[in-house]
């Protein structure tokens, strides 16, 4: 019998908390956060064993954090044999995780992965301090509805986008407080209510402008390789592998809408995956691929312990994620 397709899926920016790293503190993948120390001149083991929660919402320090969980929780199920035997058709990253999930892929080597989201990182924090923006989510609106909401809303001279089209009835916007504040009025009117996000900027969106700006400059220093494991990408939900511009879409993510679920039906519907894989901290992802595709398995592996269950047999699917 012919192994089922997998997809290895990792999270992004939100998934961060005080301590993350302790899990894995004592398994050969803690080698890796000494490599991108190195590499980003950040003490990114202090930064997972003992910064604060208040601390690592800030931007740049947020994506250190999340980036080095993600390869590192890749790493280790990669060593268990966790998928031996099962094709791995595609990765997947949720905006920031689309830098693990190149790693994963073979596209881009750990270095340059890190010098790059610091890079990111910092330009985002700086870019959102040229603006006052934030983001909400719409719960309970389809897309389209919440597409027309924005547009009425950008007619009336307001600034504010579409950031994440996330799951069914899960829509982020992004953009000036003002926007996003006059969406929220209106959203009662599709069935909606807009939840604040405590974010300081308007990710996602031309407000991140500068930011890409700066990605473009250090993405011409880096080598991707020609040849990998495709990766869908947010800005087009299409899976790109062999000759594909990963410095066009990776600059272009920081000023577009993040299409998740577009991304998961690609997986689940265009490349016949069955099983999708949630590697890093939490199970956010887990719980909207549930939303997006409930007959899908997911499985989460957001410590070692839950990867000694999967890997053993013990768990089959992950129950109780949150998305």
């Amino acid at each position: 019998m012919t192994p089922e397709p997998i997809a290895l899926l990792f999270p992004g920016q939100g998934t961060q908390k005080q301590g993350m790293g302790e899990p894995w503190r004592d398994t050969r993948a803690w080698d890796l956060v000494e490599q991108v120390s190195e590499r980003v001149g950040e003490d990114v083991a202090e930064l997972l064993l003992h910064t604060g929660d208040a601390l690592l919402r800030r931007t740049d320090l947020a994506q250190l954090a999340v980036f080095t969980v993600d390869v590192m929780a890749h790493d280790e199920a990669r060593r268990s044999g966790l998928w031996s035997g099962a094709p791995v058709v595609a990765c997947a990253g949720h905006s920031l995780g689309e830098f693990a999930a190149l790693v994963a892929a073979g596209a881009l080597g750990l270095a340059d992965a890190a010098g790059l989201v610091a890079v990111r990182g910092r330009a985002m924090r700086d870019a959102a301090e040229l603006f006052d923006g934030t983001m909400g989510v719409l719960v309970g609106a389809p897309l389209p509805a919440v597409e027309a909401l924005v547009a009425d809303a950008q007619a009336a001279g307001h600034r504010v986008w579409v950031a994440n089209a996330n799951a069914p009835g899960q829509v982020v916007l992004s953009g000036s407080v003002d926007g996003v504040a006059a969406a929220a009025a209106e959203a009662p009117g599709i069935g909606a209510k807009l939840i604040r996000v405590p974010v300081g900027g308007a990710f996602h969106s031309p407000l991140m402008a500068p930011a890409a700006v700066r990605l473009r400059t250090a993405l011409a220093g880096v080598a991707f390789a020609g040849r990998h494991t495709p990766v869908v990408a947010n800005v087009d939900a299409r899976p790109h592998g062999a000759g594909a511009d990963w410095p066009v879409l990776t600059e272009r993510q920081l000023v577009s809408p993040v299409l998740w679920e577009a991304g998961v039906r690609t997986l689940v519907d265009g490349l016949g995956c069955t099983r999708l894989i949630e590697l890093g901290p939490g199970r956010t992802l887990a719980g909207m691929v549930r939303r997006i595709a409930p007959a899908v398995e997911v499985l989460s592996v957001d410590s070692p312990e839950a990867l000694a269950a999967l890997a053993s047999g013990r768990s089959g699917r992950v129950e109780g994620a949150r998305g």
